[in-house]
């Protein structure tokens, strides 16, 4: 090996750093950005929108670190979630099982798109069973918080929300594969 590998390292581990701290930075500023349903404790929010974005520009690892940031974020206080809501309350309140459920849709929308060379089809089948898995979350705890029946947290847990998440990723994927094209071996 040459001693240029190393500095090579370091600069792709720095543009890795930049771009995972840019993109949860990006994630921080429009989660907030929400719309109250009046079916609905749970409101839409660009999260997923985020979540998508994320994953389609950085990858799988790179996504899933940057939803862990942008948790964390929340956590220790800083406005970020749906509302402009933070801490430890509002994980444990109504939408807690989403902003959670948003790990999963990560690492499965990743994992099935990175497996699929990210062509097209593998990617949207990705998306499909990333949003399932955070609606599962999301409707397990909702559930739990509200005592809610199974049809009962469908209906305000799921539902409403199917069609703006549909457009959501359809919006972040493209933009996302875009950009990634454009960045080429910044990214990878």
């Amino acid at each position: 090996m040459n001693s240029e590998t190393p500095a090579i390292k370091r600069k792709y581990n720095l543009s890795s750093l930049v771009l995972v701290g840019a993109m949860a930075a990006i994630m921080c500023l429009i989660s907030p950005i929400m719309v109250s349903l009046p079916v609905s404790p749970v409101p839409i929010s660009l999260g997923t929108l985020a979540v998508t974005f994320a994953v389609t520009l950085l990858g799988t690892k790179k996504g899933v670190i940057t939803v862990c940031i942008y948790i964390l974020l929340g956590l220790v206080g800083l406005p970020v979630y749906a509302g402009f809501m933070s801490g430890a309350g509002t994980l444990l309140g109504s939408t807690g099982g989403y902003i959670i459920g948003y790990l999963p849709f990560a690492a499965i929308y990743g994992f099935c798109s990175a497996k699929g060379k990210h062509r097209l089809l593998p990617s949207l089948m990705g998306l499909l069973l990333g949003t399932l898995s955070c609606y599962v979350f999301g409707c397990l705890w909702l559930s739990f918080h509200h005592a809610l029946t199974f049809s009962e947290t469908i209906v305000v847990g799921v539902l409403p929300y199917i069609p703006g998440d549909a457009i959501k990723a359809i919006i972040a994927l493209a933009l996302g594969r875009q950009l990634r094209l454009r960045l080429g071996k910044v990214i990878s």
